[in-house]
């Protein structure tokens, strides 16, 4: 049954979803924010994991979260229209197309400078939020709660409907994103990784590929930017704040490049201990989410996906059969061979 469930994308995404939702109508209005939170924030880390793959690392991903709840706020705010899915929707798709317009700059860079330019690039954004009395400034903005299809559910129900929203938004999105890691593109950003040359033997441009991945990264940050935005019901420049692109690459570090599910799981891991470590060390939470940080570097250096992926790996590679050795009287010898013949 198990087995019937992970070879089936679909089918997985949607047991997830479920098991998801009928375990959040048992918990408390705070750990619904909570677990909305790392779910939303889940699909920021999913885009850093495709820029993993192409051995890129983004240090200003807090540029697309920041700008996707600023969408999210301000178009609310302006139009009267709450509805989560559109202003979702909005917001990703306002940050997948930045995205692809700084990403035909941005494509020309490797390492460092590809990771400093995000950087760059985050905090004039944060200075320039920081600056714009006419969002807010230091202040931000505040947000109405949303509808969903023009429903607007009462306080005592708010918690939850936002939750099963936000479950159904993470599973379609990866799932949709487990489907392109295995297209013609999700593949070609391995070979960008590990072999650019080749990659442009094939015939397929390094470039275009970089700039397709790393839009879709944004749209992804901008997506997880909005859903934050609705459920926090304001919002900061601090989103695009250096420390908050830290935080996600520490998530996408912790995660691995070599699963969805992973994804989601390093965020909720990382939003726990951070909740822990606020609760019961209120003056020195740095301190436990930095040994957090040098414990998972050390003893995960591939991130948590990286231990499903070598148990699959070792179930794939052990022999259905038992070793000559171990299969008693009916094992086979060298002298039954020869007798064959």
């Amino acid at each position: 049954m198990i087995q019937a469930v992970t070879s089936s994308p679909p089918l997985a995404a949607l047991v997830c979803a479920a098991a998801l939702m009928a375990v959040g109508l048992m918990l408390p209005d705070w750990v619904l924010f909570t677990a909305s939170l790392a779910l939303a924030k889940g699909l920021v880390v999913l885009g850093l994991v495709l820029l993993l793959r192409m051995g890129a690392v983004s240090f200003g991903q807090g540029m697309y979260y920041c700008l996707g709840a600023y969408i999210c706020g301000l178009v609310g705010n302006a139009t009267g229209v709450q509805d989560a899915l559109f202003l979702v929707i909005l917001s990703g798709l306002g940050c997948c197309v930045l995205g692809a317009v700084l990403g035909v700059f941005l494509s020309a860079y490797r390492g460092v400078f590809f990771a400093m330019f995000n950087l760059a690039l985050s905090m004039i954004l944060y200075g320039a939020l920081l600056k714009a009395t006419s969002v807010g400034g230091s202040d931000g903005i505040g947000i109405a709660p949303p509808s969903y299809f023009g429903l607007s559910p009462s306080d005592e129900y708010r918690s939850i409907l936002f939750y099963a929203f936000v479950v159904v938004v993470a599973a379609v999105v990866g799932l949709a994103t487990r489907i392109y890691m295995r297209s013609e593109l999700g593949l070609a950003a391995l070979a960008v990784r590990d072999n650019e040359i080749r990659l442009e033997y094939l015939g397929l441009s390094v470039r275009r590929v970089i700039v397709f991945n790393y839009a879709i990264a944004a749209g992804l940050a901008g997506l997880g930017g909005g859903l934050v935005a609705l459920v926090s019901g304001h919002i900061i420049p601090e989103f695009a704040y250096w420390t908050t692109s830290g935080e996600f690459v520490f998530m996408t570090v912790l995660s691995g490049p070599s699963s969805i599910i992973a994804a989601f799981g390093a965020t909720a891991l990382f939003e726990t201990v951070r909740l822990v470590a606020g609760q019961y060390l209120p003056n020195a939470w740095q301190l436990m989410l930095g040994a957090f940080l040098l414990l998972s570097i050390l003893f995960l250096p591939n991130g948590i996906g990286a231990l499903a992926a070598g148990r699959r790996r070792t179930d794939a590679e052990a022999p259905d059969d038992p070793p000559p050795s171990a299969a008693g009287d009916g094992a086979e010898t060298p002298n039954a061979k020869e007798d064959a013949r």
